[in-house]
């Protein structure tokens, strides 16, 4: 800096450029931050895992042990069937076509291992085979052919199905639907076999067993046919059902079930209506608790009162040698010895493994008890009653629009009496020329009938009993009923829930239910809010998912899986046991916790495509299979949205479209399938509907809509005149609040009422058309009726039906 001959440094003067110094804001700068933080170290970096990379050597080792801990789970989960300490493989024969004989293919893998030991169930149901060639042991059944229940139970419980084909058409229609069922409901591993090839000519043999292998790549592109006609050949069909890989259904695998082998029923002494079934099986799944609840499909739910452990009726025989009832006799012997009676016979002493105990057994009280002085409510008092009644009288004189008065409302109404008395008249009259003139077209019809019965005597004939025959077929009450649903769905599809309001009576009263929301979507509805009688008896989840991780997770102890139990259950109905179908399988399950309650049970359904497309109504009588349990009841459908409210929808949707179905039932945990039958009058059930259960949830808010429509009578520039929505000035004036809408997009309001007769003058964002349609939307919320019937009718085998029509 230059300095002066006085020694004085230069000052600058005004116009001396000013920067701006440097701000560094609320942040501290770079320096400042390492001069505060020397020495320090960051607590994450203490606490973070340090990720060191892996050598080649290592990543080998670690993708090694990968590899063996899984092959490790996949010998565990195969070594829990059929081998020693575990039930063995349960194979169901199913047969897809009328003219497959299942007991035939049955006969053949029972005598295909000559050093195999076969035995058979007490009652002759179940056929055991132990093969020490595979060391393995197989329990073949055979359910009822044709029949959808028993093959339904038996996909309920089986391991393994073996599906038979027909050389001649493979599959008919009865075998397609039983597929589609089983699809639906959850297949288990599946082994295709074709009986009769050796049947055929050398030459024919290659190219019918092709055809057959075309029709199973349908639905199984993967699987291959097996020809069943020799020892060998069972052989193989013997190694594939132990070896190949098992599909896993979740809601069989999370459950203990058991098919029931040996079944003894013991009245009681009080009462002989009731009394205790034992029944003796191989437990499966999962282990079974015996203060745990038990559900046998169409009967009910039912306590236990212990479970006993007999010896092993079918042993695991390897080279002649009876492994498994050495185990169990070992296991026996520790608890209880063998004793002799007088005559020096062995009686088998039973050992309990597990007795109930009533403090913490599972109760079965599926229903809340309500209390009915519970949120009691005041009534109003008289006085307070013929105050509002006079306040509605004022109000009524109120809101009559100025120059009218009771002549000119009386005059108006005489000439709408006339115009109705003249239209009547001539009406009555043209109905007595249609009359003359069916007089005289029947005299000429007659005239020609006798006619053409003199003439063609033996043509009329025949064609009457031909059409006699055909009208025998026919039951005319299911026409008309199906002509009326068939009527109201192309109305509900051309104008969808649209209401004429009655003349007769008040709308105020007719729709006293209904509400109008401003949106649909956001405006609010109190879930709680006006509930019926029938949600004091149901149970609710203060936080379903976490209840259901909850129970699943939890691991509940009890007897182990694979051991040959009795377990007596209580208070069966006696009723039950003797209408029950030998030919039939009876499975049994254990329930989870919770799973006896009743709820409010939402399903999601899609409608199947098919030939009948005869709508289905909602609140009408259908046949549910949930999982393991069956149920009759009338569900209501709405649809399936991500909102908080869902529109009531009065048919099922035939489209391809998912839709939910809300019925009273007891509580099941998802993921669990769901089919859906309709019963027909001939005792028949025909698959209408499947999908899944989507939740257990009383506060789901299924809303009816009901659309009241009116026409413009006069149009003006925002507003409009329109009629015959309303037909009293009280009711105008009861809905005014609610918002209109039309059909070409327009929104107003009703402004005031105009006459008598139920005008209205209405203003709009925009101007009318003449072809419009003003519509008001009201909702009320709708919720189902209790008609839960556990006890489902069976129905007749389909290709015993076909026998007795043929």
């Amino acid at each position: 800096m230059a300095v002066d001959s006085a020694g004085q440094p230069h000052r600058p003067g005004v116009w001396k450029q000013q920067n701006k110094a440097h701000k560094s804001g609320r942040h501290r700068t770079k320096s400042e931050i390492d001069n505060a933080n020397r020495g320090r170290v960051s607590v994450k970096t203490l606490t973070k895992k340090v990720k060191r990379e892996l050598g080649r050597r290592e990543r080998r080792n670690q993708a090694k042990q990968i590899r063996n801990k899984k092959r490790e789970e996949a010998v565990m989960r195969k070594r829990q069937l059929g081998t020693h300490g575990s039930p063995p493989f349960l194979v169901a024969i199913v047969s897809l076509c009328g003219s497959v004989d299942p007991f035939a293919v049955l006969s053949v893998l029972r005598s295909c291992d000559e050093t195999a030991v076969v035995t058979s169930s007490s009652n002759g149901y179940c056929c055991h085979l132990s093969s020490s060639r595979y060391k393995q042991r197989f329990c073949f059944f055979v359910p009822r052919p044709g029949d959808a229940h028993a093959v339904l139970d038996a996909a309920k419980v089986a391991n393994t199905f073996v599906l038979l084909y027909s050389l001649e058409k493979g599959v008919d229609e009865t075998g397609e639907s039983l597929l589609t069922m089983l699809f639906a409901h959850g297949l288990p591993t599946t082994v295709h076999v074709v009986h009769g090839v050796a049947s055929l000519p050398v030459k024919r043999r290659a190219e019918a067993t092709k055809c057959i292998q075309k029709i199973i790549e349908i639905r199984f592109p993967k699987e291959k046919i097996h020809p069943l006609d020799t020892s060998s050949e069972a052989i193989l069909v013997l190694r594939q059902i132990g070896s190949q890989k098992q599909r896993t259904i979740t809601h069989r695998d999370r459950r203990p079930h058991l098919l029931a082998e040996v079944l003894e029923f013991e009245p009681n002494l009080d009462q002989n209506s009731e009394g205790t079934l034992k029944v003796s099986a191989y437990i499966r799944g999962r282990p079974l608790d015996v203060n745990s609840l038990v559900h046998i499909p169409g009967w009910g739910d039912f306590q236990m009162k212990r479970i006993d452990a007999p010896r092993d009726p079918h042993p695991l025989n390897l080279n002649g040698k009876p492994v498994g009832r050495h185990r169990l006799d070992s296991v026996v012997s520790s608890v209880a010895m063998d004793a002799e009676d007088g005559d020096g016979n062995v009686e088998e002493q039973v050992t309990v493994l597990a007795r109930r105990n009533l403090a913490i057994q599972e109760s079965l009280v599926s229903e809340n008890e309500p209390d009915p002085m519970d949120g009691e409510q005041t009534w109003p008092t008289e006085e307070e009653l013929r105050e509002a009644e006079t306040e509605q009288k004022r109000n009524k004189f109120k809101r009559v629009p100025k120059g009218t008065s009771e002549y000119q409302a009386a005059w108006i109404k005489d000439s709408d009496e006339g115009e109705s008395d003249e239209f009547e008249e001539s009406d009555d009259s043209d109905d007595e020329k249609m009359k003359g003139m069916e007089m005289t077209q029947e005299t000429k019809s007659e005239v020609d009938e006798e006619s053409d019965e003199e003439e063609y005597e033996t043509i009329t004939i025949t064609d009457a009993g031909d059409d006699y025959k055909y009208d025998q077929r026919i039951d005319v009450d299911e026409e008309e009923e199906a002509l009326m649903r068939f009527k109201e769905a192309r109305m509900n599809a051309l104008f969808p829930d649209e209401v004429d309001t009655p003349i007769d009576v008040p709308a105020k009263v007719r729709f006293q239910k209904y509400r109008g929301l401003q949106s649909f979507r956001t405006s609010p509805w109190d879930p709680k809010e006006n509930l019926p009688a029938d949600y004091s008896r149901i149970f609710q989840f203060e936080n379903f998912d976490r209840t259901r991780k909850r129970v699943l997770a939890d691991e509940r102890e009890g007897v182990e899986v694979g051991r040959y139990v009795t377990i007596h259950i209580i208070n069966v109905p006696h009723h039950l046991v003797l209408s029950r179908d030998e030919s039939a399988p009876l499975v049994v399950y254990g329930l989870l916790p919770h799973e006896q309650k009743m709820s409010v049970l939402n399903m999601v359904v899609k409608r199947l495509p098919g030939e009948n497309e005869e709508p289905i109504k909602s609140k009408e009588r259908l046949v549910f299979h949930v999982g393991f349990r069956r149920f009759c009841a009338c569900p209501i459908f709405s649809q399936h949205t991500n909102g908080q409210k869902q529109k009531y929808e009065r048919f099922l949707s035939t489209e391809s479209m998912a839709t939910v179905a809300t019925v009273y039932a007891p509580i099941i945990f998802p993921p669990t399938s769901v089919l859906v039958f309709k019963e027909q009058r001939d005792g028949t059930q025909q698959l209408v509907a499947t999908g899944s259960v989507l939740s257990i949830n009383p506060d789901r808010l299924v809303t009816k809509r009901a659309v009241l429509s009116g026409h413009p009578f006069k149009i003006n520039r925002r507003s409009a005149i329109v009629r015959y929505m309303f037909f009293s000035p009280a009711d105008i004036n009861w809905f005014k609040p609610v918002e209109l809408r039309t059909k070409c997009g327009r929104r107003g309001h009703i402004k005031d009422s105009l006459g008598t007769h139920g005008h209205m003058k209405c203003v709009f964002d925009r101007q009318l058309q003449s072809q419009d349609t003003v519509l008001m939307n009201l909702y009320k919320r709708v919720y189902p009726k209790w008609t839960y019937d556990p006890h489902v009718p069976t129905p007749p085998s389909a290709y015993s039906l076909q026998r007795l029509s043929n």
